[in-house]
């Protein structure tokens, strides 16, 4: 759990760094998010686990020794294939009240914190909005980057109208970017207003006031600056925040949805053509009830510029029905899309059920087989094992996202394919076969040879 966890803070470090956040933000941010990781540390766990545990029985002769008392390995299993069915039990539940609750909190936290800004970085060569101004600077140098070179700076005016410029050569700011107050000291320059008169007619002589300075000092007020309520919650009702029954009426509500879109855009789009209206309205009897009389008697006359007017503009239907069209399918294949991902998340709470049994076995089983325990080999194929489970699961989700594959058959893949697996490697080793018995394969294979030597032998003598 540690090792994800410091991965995920890796992954948002970007999201989390330079904004002056307290520890105790990113660590309620870690904490809200840690739920969601279980569904991939639990089952890896599992499987690591009982590889370390029953290859441990087995290389010190456990095993041995239980069964010379009688004590067969279904025996051993028992009590632990108990444990892992009410675990099973136990994250089902986690996964569909624990899991949404904590996707709730850490999706609006992680929309708050997108909202602060960093920390007054002011970043070179383009304009920095920080509090009542927007500042600009060609270069940053000195120690904690306090010396700016260049500086231009619009100050907003009460009627947040643009009217104040400050260009200087040179600046520093006195003290340190995360006080609650920044002094900002310019050097060498001018500063530029535009001033709006009362009267109508000195307006249109557009005037300003210049005044050039050797040192002008600046205090910005921050105490606005990064005013966001972290614990606002804007955010309620994304399928990964949902429960067994919110998913199931959200899923029914967007299937009923889709359904009547698409009646409804077939219905208007068919009232643009005159065949499909009267094949709605059953009124084609004939070939020739098809294709109207009048028709016939247009494709027989000579004027050319008729005939390539009425073709211009039924290419020009045609274009824009093909365009109506692909418009339209990028509109239902998101639909599709968002539908999908509500009933992966609904049945990947099932699949929880059963992953942690299945895993028990597959490394229970290779543990006794291989007989070899501690550290080493187990952690190996315990990630061989899980990154194969994980993956398979993680590419048909995504195949089925645009309806590629089922979702319950995306879902269910992964366990379905290690089910015989898990199931042959159980048997294997309540029988003591080893984990492939290169015995059957290299004594027929050796036998060939011989035969095939022998008969070599015959027809050189011949």
């Amino acid at each position: 759990m540690f090792i994800f966890i410091i991965q995920t803070f890796w992954l948002f470090i970007d999201e989390l760094a330079g904004k002056g956040l307290d520890i105790l933000i990113i660590l309620k941010f870690l904490i809200y998010y840690s739920p969601k990781l279980i569904p991939l540390v639990l089952p890896l766990s599992v499987l690591l686990a009982s590889l370390m545990t029953f290859g441990t029985f087995s290389e010190n002769y456990e095993f041995a020794a239980m069964k010379s008392t009688g004590i067969s390995l279904q025996r051993t299993l028992y009590s632990l294939v108990i444990f892992h069915i009410l675990l099973g039990i136990g994250t089902f539940y986690f996964s569909n009240h624990i899991i949404p609750y904590g996707e709730l909190k850490s999706y609006n936290l992680r929309r708050n914190l997108a909202k602060l800004e960093p920390t007054l970085a002011i970043r070179e060569g383009i304009f920095n909005e920080i509090g009542e101004i927007n500042i600009k600077v060609k270069r940053k140098y000195g120690d904690n980057d306090r010396f700016l070179e260049d500086v231009i700076i619009h100050e907003y005016s009460p009627n947040k109208k643009n009217n104040i410029v400050i260009k200087a050569e040179r600046g520093e700011m006195k003290n340190e970017p995360t006080d609650p107050n920044l002094k900002l000291m310019l050097y060498n320059g001018n500063r530029y207003e535009d001033i709006e008169p009362k009267k109508l007619k000195d307006r249109q002589r557009i005037p300003y006031a210049k005044v050039s300075f050797e040192t002008y000092e600046m205090n910005i007020d921050l105490s606005k600056f990064n005013q966001v309520d972290l614990e606002e919650e804007n955010y309620k009702s994304t399928f990964r925040m949902q429960k067994i029954d919110q998913l199931r009426v959200s899923i029914d509500t967007l299937q009923t949805t889709y359904n009547k879109e698409q009646d409804v855009f077939s219905e208007n789009f068919g009232k643009k053509s005159t065949v499909t209206k009267m094949i709605i309205n059953d009124e084609i009897e004939t070939e020739k009830d098809v294709i109207p009389s009048d028709i016939f008697q247009f494709i027989e006359i000579d004027e050319n510029w008729k005939k390539s007017q009425v073709i211009d503009k039924a290419i020009s239907i045609i274009r824009i029905g093909i365009r109506d069209l692909n418009s339209k399918r990028k509109i239902f294949f998101s639909f599709q899309k968002l539908i999908n991902l509500h009933k992966i998340e609904l049945y990947k709470k099932f699949t929880l059920l059963f992953v942690s049994l299945l895993l028990f076995l597959i490394g229970a089983s290779l543990g006794a087989i291989i007989k070899k325990g501690g550290i080493g080999l187990p952690l190996v194929l315990s990630v061989i094992i899980f990154l194969t489970y994980h993956y398979i699961g993680l590419f048909s989700t995504n195949a089925a996202e645009d309806n590629t594959i089922s979702p319950i058959l995306a879902t269910w893949l992964s366990t379905i394919i290690l089910t015989p697996f898990a199931i042959s490697l159980t048997i294997r080793a309540s029988s003591d076969k080893g984990l492939l018995n290169l015995s059957n394969i290299f004594f027929p294979l050796n036998e060939k040879l011989k035969k095939i030597h022998f008969i070599k032998k015959i027809l050189k003598s011949t």
